[in-house]
């Protein structure tokens, strides 16, 4: 990219940040939680319709991205470097930003299932905590995830068979946007293995007739690096 291009395109995204709607919908994705067109429009106090013509602003020039989960489409910043960039500029603005308020039921909040895995703020922590401790990392080809090594040994002696979900005709191990938190939890067969696994240990119980889960002071025993959040 030659320096005209360079410059070009760095007006274009400024254009597309300097419009106030829009620089509404970009600090509110900030928090890293994805929101739909819905919620941005009214972040950003305008009508569904002009949001939806500001988001494909946003997108077209690379700074929001759009995910489909089940029957609603969430968008979030289209990379960490918009992030930082957006931050930078905030420092620079002096303006303080506000937090999410998720309005989930607080019991469906904490834990619950989602399809045949966990979801919640246990889920959410649990995908974090096998990523801090070096045991799930991303495949740079499609964005799903892999075991390491480590990872597949420490899975495997917990009781996991990882050989068995990875012969699975579905994706091994994916990041799902989780609907109350809107940060990933993981997914896949890997996710689905996981919760079984929970519930063979008594790590959490499922309600009969819903989608909560309970999680168990067992857990927090047992597992207190993979299931307490930061």
């Amino acid at each position: 990219m030659d320096a005209i291009t360079a410059d070009t395109h760095l007006a274009r995204l400024a254009g597309a940040i300097a419009e106030p709607a829009r620089a509404r919908m970009l600090c509110c994705l900030l928090d890293g939680h994805a929101r739909t067109a819905t919620e941005l429009a009214a972040v950003a106090e305008v009508a569904a319709s002009t949001a939806s013509a500001h988001l494909a602003r946003l997108r077209e020039q690379r700074l929001v991205e759009s995910v489909a989960q089940g029957k609603h489409r969430y968008f979030r910043l289209a990379s960490p470097e918009v992030g930082a960039a957006l931050e930078g500029l905030l420092v620079v603005a002096g303006a303080p930003r506000g937090e999410f308020k998720p309005t989930a039921p607080s019991r469906l909040r904490a834990a619950r299932t989602c399809y045949d895995h966990i979801a919640g703020m246990a889920g959410v922590a649990l995908h974090d905590r096998l990523h801090a401790q070096g045991w799930l990392q991303q495949k740079a080809e499609d964005g799903d995830y892999e075991l390491t090594p480590d990872g597949a040994v420490a899975l495997e002696s917990l009781g996991i068979d990882v050989d068995g979900a990875r012969g699975s005709r579905r994706r091994f191990a994916c990041a799902c946007l989780d609907w109350s938190e809107r940060r990933a939890h993981l997914g896949g067969a890997l996710g689905a293995a996981w919760l079984q696994l929970s519930l063979r240990r008594g790590w959490v119980r499922q309600e009969l007739d819903g989608r909560a889960l309970t999680l168990t002071p067992k857990a927090q025993r047992e597992m207190p690096e993979l299931f307490e959040s930061n």
